[in-house]
């Protein structure tokens, strides 16, 4: 059977189990990481050296990293719906994963949601929060231009284009911050707040991280 290691309240984490429940992949879920250790015991060491979670065995396959996990499922159990043996298309998903990695999650995971959610009052940095408000903002006025022909990122059907940056939309669009309007943007998650996966593994309350950032 697949086991996943993690915390359920990782955003990395979220994103590895909602496409597990997708794929419809029965598994074991170890809580790992924050209060529950495990990540520097010598057993997941051996497996995974640099000790950060999400971490899947897959029956002796063990991969870690949460987009190389996505593509890894992906290509197992995931065609064709999430696996296009084509690799012009396939690119298509891979963009916007590596986009969602290097631009929308940093801005938003990083600059926003530590910033000023995770990170204690008292030791916010305004200038930067409010920077990363901005570039946000950017980021989904971006999507809503790319998602005005369509209804997921790479077309009429959810991809692995839609699981990095759709993680993002629940804590996005919960957090009392400054937005833009973008109706193509809240139509999207619209249409994957409707996928069973989605509200299992992605919608979770998040009130216990607030302040915290040794969680």
């Amino acid at each position: 059977m697949l086991t996943v290691w993690g915390r359920r309240s990782s955003f990395n984490v979220q994103k590895v189990l909602w496409l597990i429940g997708e794929l419809g992949i029965p598994y074991k879920h170890v809580p790992a990481g924050g209060t529950f250790g495990v990540r520097d015991t010598p057993e997941f060491l051996a497996m995974n050296p640099h000790g950060r979670v999400p971490m899947i065995d897959d029956g002796g396959t063990v991969v870690w990293e949460s987009d190389s996990i996505l593509r890894y499922l992906a290509a197992r159990y995931g065609r064709p719906d999430f696996w296009d043996e084509d690799p012009e298309r396939r690119s298509n998903a891979d963009r916007w994963m590596d986009w969602s990695q290097t631009s929308l999650q940093p801005a938003f995971l990083t600059g926003v949601f530590w910033g000023c959610y995770r990170t204690p009052p008292e030791l916010r940095d305004r200038t930067s929060i409010e920077k990363s408000i901005g570039l946000c903002s950017q980021y989904f006025q971006l999507l809503d231009q790319v998602l005005s022909d369509r209804p997921f990122l790479a077309g009429d059907s959810l991809t692995l284009a839609d699981i990095p940056a759709g993680t993002n939309l629940y804590r996005y669009f919960e957090l009392e911050i400054k937005k833009p309007h973008v109706p193509n943007v809240e139509a999207w998650y619209e249409r994957i707040k409707h996928r069973a996966a989605y509200r299992e593994h992605v919608m979770i309350p998040f009130d216990d991280l607030r302040g915290r950032l040794d969680y």
